[in-house]
């Protein structure tokens, strides 16, 4: 009554979308650690907000953080 007829033979014909552009990949977590003898090392420093697990990300003149935003500036080397 009123409404359309046939919709749901439609949406059976269409399938699952395909998904279209670049899958994100997660970062690449072995650059993060390096092992000397029995030792692990970090590469990188941890933020100071988020605490130990979250690394900041190391830019030309500064430090950044992507999870909270917090930022170091490098001065002139």
């Amino acid at each position: 009554m009123g409404g359309r007829e046939g919709g749901k033979k439609d949406a059976e014909k269409k399938g699952k979308k395909q998904r279209t552009g670049k899958k994100h990949s997660s970062p690449k977590v072995y650059k993060f650690y390096e092992s000397k003898g029995s030792e692990v090392v970090r590469n990188r420093k941890n933020c100071p907000r988020c605490g130990p697990g979250v690394f900041m990300a190391n830019h030309k003149n500064r430090e950044y953080c992507g999870r909270c935003g917090y930022t170091v500036s490098q001065g002139k080397k």
